[in-house]
């Protein structure tokens, strides 16, 4: 049997029953695809649960509101994806009249949908012939075929998609796609590979060369940024004081709380002081304050403090406004603030 037919036979026999192998609808399985980017299956099966269950159907997700998506998308991270998920949505209902297309040509120009999803709806919803190049498949072709070429590299990645398109089955695409994916999320991990048990280890380079820690080979992460978030509860325990973020920064669109950005850590007595805290008035009685909180990004590493006020500013901020304390479910907050929040209020 050849590398293909191996991963196809294993992966008759071991798969995971998930609910988006299940169909050819291009809907569930793009959102499948894009609720899962960067997240575990068993993390994000809930979400997906959740979001099938609500919008059972492209022109259902294309009349939500931003707000809504981003609610239900609230914990999974990576909040840019639910933004462009309704923007693809409603772009299908007007141009597709609500039937998602099914071709690459089609899928590679909407909004968040890249390579990668393209090749994974075109070949999941309508067996066509591309390989699907994921996290676990560079890890699969590195590790079988040896490579140590960069594979976040401009050269590593056209080196890996040519190696995918070659070994892929073409007269199973869908089924060798979801085999040579499930291999490398059940079976050849990043940490600690099952090679004992591996169909394909006697072919394997980086098992015969003991270089499976080694593989794949990535170029030096881009500088992670550090930022010091510290944020200010107001509340008479019916009313709280809220901040609707930016564009062009984390979290955009979504609620928060009143938020200070300083560039280093500050006790609160020192934060009290700054200038940009006048706004808050002038004799300004902190209640409580929380301890340090870190909240790692992809790219961000933030420092989270809570400071707890006893009154209310006089003059808001432009995107400052009160709300009932029995709204902040209804509204698309990050989850570390959400959590603050809820085990503030007790709700």
């Amino acid at each position: 049997m050849d590398f293909s037919a191996e991963l196809i036979s294993w992966y008759d026999d071991n798969k995971r029953d998930l609910p988006w192998r299940n169909t050819t609808n291009a809907y569930i399985i793009w959102l499948s695809e894009i609720i899962l980017q960067q997240t575990r299956v068993e993390q994000g099966m809930p979400y997906f649960y959740r979001f099938a269950e609500k919008y059972p159907t492209v022109t259902a997700f294309a009349a939500a509101h931003e707000d809504e998506i981003l609610r239900l998308w609230q914990g999974l991270g990576y909040y840019s994806r639910g933004r462009n998920m309704l923007k693809t949505a409603q772009l299908v209902q007007e141009k597709y009249s609500g039937v998602f297309p099914v071709r690459y040509d089609e899928l590679i120009k909407l909004k968040g949908i890249g390579e990668y999803t393209a090749a994974a709806i075109s070949s999941f919803a309508a067996n066509e012939v591309r390989a699907v190049v994921d996290g676990n498949v560079y890890r699969v072709l590195a590790r079988y075929f040896g490579i140590d070429e960069p594979i976040n590299s401009p050269k590593g990645k056209k080196m890996f998609q040519k190696i995918a398109d070659d070994v892929l089955d073409k007269a199973r695409p869908a089924i060798h796609n979801q085999a040579m994916m499930e291999f490398g999320a059940m079976l050849c991990k990043p940490k600690n590979p099952a090679c004992g048990i591996c169909p394909v280890r006697i072919g394997c380079v980086a098992f015969k060369t003991n270089a499976t820690t080694y593989l794949p080979v990535k170029t030096n992460k881009v500088k992670v940024r550090e930022r010091f978030f510290n944020y200010v509860l107001i509340s008479d325990g019916e009313k709280i004081l809220m901040n609707k973020r930016n564009e062009g920064d984390i979290w955009a669109n979504m609620y928060d709380l009143p938020v200070i950005e300083t560039t280093e850590l500050m006790e609160p007595a020192e934060l009290l002081k700054l200038p940009q805290m006048s706004v808050f008035g002038q004799n300004i009685v902190l209640k409580d304050n929380s301890a340090i909180i870190k909240h790692v990004l992809t790219h961000q590493n933030l420092y989270i403090r809570f400071l707890i006020l006893k009154d209310f500013p006089k003059k808001l901020q432009d995107n400052w406004f009160y709300t009932d304390v029995a709204n902040l479910k209804n509204l698309a907050l990050p989850q570390r603030i959400f959590i603050f929040i809820k085990y503030f209020f007790n709700f």
